[in-house]
């Protein structure tokens, strides 16, 4: 039976693998798949002496932007988080990274719902040991092109209470206390 499959079937793989083999080397190269990804990164520095660490890492899979960010050492609860305008962490309590990053020039509010920053990415719940992390996936970023639209050169702010979606121009969230600035990714 095992030698009966063998004569059979192997000789059928090694056609099938042979013809994909084939299908793939006569297209041009300019037929192959190509990805568009990209990433950008943020490391997160603590400010104020709060003790907040953590990374904000941004890729990009075609149309389609996901940001992932992690953060330790927080209290416990919800923190705002949001990009903001400058790329500059160089105050120590975080003003020199600017307002909130809004080159669609509306009001502040929750992401997806009516009216919004496009760097209002929402709160970040974190547990007793301090950790906690948030993604969000849109189309409404770039990476890298230098457009209004762009992340990289921005900063990443991470703030002491929640954000209320409602206060403007920033939601009430409080003081700065966790800051990285976004760069591309080499």
């Amino acid at each position: 039976m095992k030698t009966r499959f063998m004569s059979i079937f192997l000789p059928l793989i090694g056609i099938s693998i042979l013809l994909m083999g084939c299908e793939r080397a006569s297209q041009p190269v300019g037929m192959l798949p190509t990805t568009d990804t990209k990433q950008a990164n943020a490391m997160i520095g603590a400010l104020s002496d709060s003790g907040v660490t953590g990374m904000a890492v941004f890729t990009q899979n075609g149309d389609q932007i996901t940001v992932l960010i992690e953060v330790q050492g927080a209290s416990p609860g919800l923190h705002g988080v949001h990009i903001h305008a400058y790329g500059d962490c160089s105050a120590p309590d975080g003003t020199s990274a600017g307002g909130h990053w809004n080159p669609t020039d509306v009001a502040h509010g929750k992401w997806g719902e009516g009216e919004f920053h496009l760097g209002d990415i929402g709160n970040i719940t974190v547990g007793a040991d301090g950790t906690g992390n948030i993604t969000l996936t849109t189309d409404l970023w770039e990476i890298g092109t230098g457009s209004d639209v762009d992340v990289v050169g921005k900063s990443i702010i991470v703030h002491a209470d929640a954000d209320d979606f409602v206060s403007q121009p920033s939601g009430n969230a409080g003081a700065r206390i966790g800051c990285g600035v976004i760069v591309l990714a080499e």
